[in-house]
């Protein structure tokens, strides 16, 4: 590896290896390695084995006396895994009451609900449970652990105030500090002034618990007696890890990723690989690329690679194959997005290759646009991607970066709350009776220009009414649904624009990426299958034609590799769109089609996204109507052509080079004035002055 030099060795140090790896044999007769010095134990005694047993009585204590408890567990400690066991049998789940654990991810609370419901020998969904978004595997009767994202504790607390039927909520990997994270933290904090019997646990790997325990301390004095929160901390069960930097900074690290890959592939022993992308865009870019080089290598190979993707809209059966055991003579190799950073655990990783950057929301509050924008990682982070690799022996990570750049990067990433559009943050306030969200107890307190941002599109949509109340009934409705507040709106309207089903249909298929499929080695001919579906019209109308074909093809998967469309998403889309019916259904909205009537659904669409609206200028690009920021159409969209239209709505902005507008369709600048006049000012300067002067 010489574009790679090493930051530090540990060349004394026996290998583990000799240690760690054993083979075991299937039913079938293969063979496959796997890196558990304690495989040969019961479940029981590797429980025993893991570096928070030491500490359970400890852990037990604490939570039996204090409120909140704040627990620094590094990576391998099994504070995920561990804990709410512990809580189960010391009885915190005894007598109809739920320990609650809340993951920021859906990936990680499946896959920890699926790996303790094993530990307990029950059926997953039995006495352990699982609710993520758009799935829910429990039993209101017979569980007793319940593993969530932290968005769907948010819509819990919206049902139950007090949370009533939990007696512990674990807050794990706090660190990651989402929207819901910080809401959460700060509900409880209100709910736990009323309820005295709750325990709450914030556990996470990487963490400022001096910050969190003065959070939730209630105690003024300085009688520290008298606190109610404390830290404990767990030490890791981990293996040294060589860092290597490069030499020079990297142009393309895509590309470099892949480069690297092969080469350990090629000059290093066992051991699987991660490597860590911005998105699924760039992960999809790599898979295919390593798919054509591992069939090169073909059958002869000495070690097989087994090539797998990692990104947070890949369906869930997907995301488990990352946890299967390989045979001894294959190389599992993971492509992911920081998903896998610290919410999973993927055994056997050995080697990591971090790009060192990653895709993070970014709000502007002068223009109203949030983007998706690539930027360096935080030095947490990295740290955080290096120890992936020295979970089950020494490993090493590569990081495609100079070790001055990693001396320049921040400490920590900005938590989300500062740096993202808080209008569902708003509703889901109002929601709850928190009136002044401007006062609302935050862990870190969001700019003053987003939250007021937030306001006013919300007050847009008909979401909040003069006072600054949610409106009835679309505000109140609007909060049931688990999408932002414009798709909300757009499905609680679209029966009086008589295009519900298709509008439901688009709100299901915005909730997944990368519809279309283009393979390196078959551009031109996925190209040609991704005409048949476009439209003038736009993307969204697109959207529509594909899964109606999808549908009248029974789900074909033939048909789906055939037309070069992502045949496991759409089976999803179907799925979500089924569960948002029955949210109109609830609500008494009307499903009805508008058939041939396009024109239909586009006002529709329109009267949800009518604040993402932008104009052709006469330099040739777009800019947004109310603030004149200057956007493009996204390459990937079906109005990316010679001749774009003169007035479009988007969904979201990407920000590569500049800043791109995806999910686009074509609209007419009266609809924004019949849709929308109480957002947008028409006329000329003079008689804008003149409506001005009047309401003055």
């Amino acid at each position: 590896m010489s574009s790679f030099r090493p930051k530090f060795w540990r060349p004394g140090d026996e290998d583990p290896r000799l240690k760690l790896e054993e083979e075991r044999t299937t039913d079938s007769g293969e063979q496959y390695a796997i890196f558990n010095p304690f495989a040969s134990l019961s479940i029981q005694q590797q429980r025993q084995k893991l570096p928070v047993f030491s500490v359970r009585t400890h852990i037990l204590y604490l939570v039996e006396n204090y409120p909140t408890l704040v627990v620094v567990g590094h990576t391998g400690s099994g504070k995920s895994t561990q804990i709410p066991q512990y809580l189960l049998e010391a009885g915190w789940g005894s007598q109809g009451h739920v320990i609650g654990v809340c993951q920021p991810r859906r990936v990680a609370a499946v896959s920890l609900a699926t790996r303790v419901s094993e530990e307990r020998g029950t059926l997953l969904g039995d006495e352990i449970g699982y609710h993520v978004r758009f799935d829910n595997c429990s039993d209101p009767k017979t569980t007793a652990v319940m593993f969530l994202t932290d968005g769907m504790l948010v819509r819990e607390i919206m049902s139950d105030p007090l949370l009533s039927k939990y007696s512990v909520i674990m807050l794990d990997e706090a660190h990651e500090r989402t929207l819901h994270t910080d809401i959460v933290m700060g509900l409880l904090k209100k709910i736990m002034v009323k309820r005295k019997d709750l325990r709450v646990i914030v556990a996470s790997a990487t963490l400022d618990a001096e910050e969190i325990k003065t959070f939730f301390n209630t105690n003024k004095t300085d009688n520290p007696r008298l606190d109610t929160s404390t830290i404990i901390s767990i030490e890791g069960r981990s293996y040294p890890v060589d860092v290597h930097y490069s030499l020079d900074p990297l142009p393309d690290y895509v590309k470099a990723t892949m480069d690297v890959i092969l080469k350990i592939h090629h000059n290093e022993p066992n051991g699987d690989i991660l490597a860590f992308l911005t998105g699924q865009e760039e992960v999809e870019t790599v898979v295919r690329s390593l798919i054509q080089e591992a069939r090169k290598l073909g059958k002869d190979a000495k070690l097989k690679m087994k090539i797998l993707r990692m990104y947070g809209s890949l369906p869930a059966s997907e995301q488990m194959k990352i946890f299967e055991r390989t045979a001894a003579s294959t190389r599992k190799i993971v492509v992911a997005t920081n998903i896998a950073e610290a919410s999973v655990t993927i055994n056997g990783i050995v080697f990591v290759v971090d790009c060192g950057f990653v895709k993070l929301r970014a709000y502007n509050s002068k223009t109203g646009i949030e983007s998706l924008v690539t930027v360096p990682i935080s030095r947490a982070s990295a740290d955080q991607r290096a120890g992936r690799a020295g979970r089950v022996r020494a490993g090493k990570a590569y990081r495609l970066y100079t070790e001055k750049e990693y001396e320049k990067l921040l400490p920590a990433t900005i938590p989300e709350m500062q740096r993202s559009d808080l209008s569902p943050v708003v509703l889901q306030l109002k929601a709850l009776g928190v009136n002044n969200v401007l006062r609302f107890n935050f862990l870190s307190a969001p700019p003053a220009m987003n939250m007021v941002r937030g306001l006013e599109l919300l007050y847009a949509l008909g979401a909040l009414d003069e006072s600054g109340c949610l409106s009835s009934p679309l505000g109140m409705n609007m909060v049931e649904f688990p999408l932002p507040p414009m798709f909300a709106k757009m499905l609680l309207v679209s029966a009086e624009f008589g295009c519900s089903e298709e509008a439901v249909t688009v709100a299901a298929m915005m909730q997944i990426q990368n519809v279309f499929v283009s393979p390196s080695n078959e551009k031109k001919a996925s190209e040609r299958a991704r005409t048949k579906f476009s439209v003038k019209e736009g993307d969204h109308i697109t959207m529509v034609n594909v899964y109606n074909a999808f549908i009248k093809q029974n789900q074909s998967t033939r048909w789906c590799a055939e037309n070069y469309v992502n045949a496991k998403g759409l089976r999803r889309a179907v799925n979500i769109r089924d569960q948002l019916k029955q949210i109109l259904q609830k609500y008494k909205v009307p499903l009805v089609s508008c058939t041939e009537n396009v024109q239909t659904l586009q006002r529709c669409i329109t009267a949800g996204f009518f604040a993402n609206a932008a104009r052709m200028h006469h330099d040739g690009t777009y800019r947004t109507v109310r603030d004149g920021h200057k956007l493009a159409i996204h390459p990937t969209s079906v109005l990316y052509t010679e001749k774009p239209p003169s007035w479009v709505i988007f969904n979201e902005v990407v920000m590569t080079g500049k800043d791109y507008m995806r999910d686009v369709t074509v609209i007419e600048p009266k609809w924004l004035y019949e849709l929308a006049p109480h957002y947008y000012q028409f006329g000329t300067e003079s008689e804008i002055a003149k409506k001005r002067s009047k309401m003055e």
